[in-house]
């Protein structure tokens, strides 16, 4: 499910939070699935239990899941999160047209770029 970089920078549940993130929000993962428990993910990674509830804090704080007391974590609805995700994205593409710019940039290098990712 969550294939992890040893080589990347970010520490490892940052990388567990953006994995999930991206399943949750493709619709890999329905809503109100369960997630898999603490343990089993951190054995199935080979990484310490408190690595992926650091993790799970994180993604319950941002709105991706939700907690059940003595029953685990749950996938939120996706549909406003989503919304959201893509509304971050708007910002931070018009905060790279900025600084593209100020280096002298002009929108048609932008739309020219932007065309060939496609190809």
């Amino acid at each position: 499910m969550i294939i992890l970089d040893y080589k990347d920078a970010r520490p490892i549940y940052e990388q567990v939070v953006e994995k999930f993130k991206l399943l949750i929000l493709k619709g890999v993962l329905d809503k109100d699935a369960q997630m898999p428990s603490v343990r089993s993910l951190a054995m199935e990674l080979s990484i310490n239990p408190n690595t992926i509830q650091k993790a799970y804090a994180e993604l319950e704080r941002q709105g991706y899941i939700y907690a059940v007391k003595g029953r685990g974590n749950f996938i939120s609805d996706s549909a406003c999160l989503l919304d959201k995700r893509k509304e971050e994205l708007k910002l931070r593409l018009k905060e790279l047209y900025r600084e593209g710019k100020e280096l002298g940039m002009a929108k048609s290098d932008f739309m020219e770029y932007l065309s060939r990712l496609d190809e």
